[in-house]
């Protein structure tokens, strides 16, 4: 069974793949329809997580959010860094 890890929460995943590519599809599907009410746009990087359980290039997307995201809240709101699940600063990192 996969497991997401987003926001300092943990999220277990189905077990099969094709039931994992067709969550990770339908969110990010949704993600684009954000300006409706039910849906959102944080569907897109929950989307992605889930895709990047099985495919590398969705896995590489995610990181790379994940990084900027990182750098970004550390920079404006070091605080908030941590409570969404980034650690400490790098040294040297600007």
């Amino acid at each position: 069974m996969g497991k997401v890890k987003i926001a300092g929460r943990t999220i277990p995943l189905p077990s099969h793949p094709v039931a994992r590519a067709t969550l990770g599809i339908a969110l990010v599907a949704g993600g684009f329809l954000g300006f409706l009410p039910v849906l959102g746009f944080w569907m897109i990087p929950v989307g992605l997580a889930v895709l990047a359980v099985d495919f590398p290039m969705a896995r590489r997307a995610h990181r790379r959010l994940n990084v900027r995201l990182g750098a970004f809240l550390h920079r404006k709101a070091p605080r908030h860094a941590h409570r969404f699940g980034f650690g400490a600063r790098r040294p040297g990192k600007q």
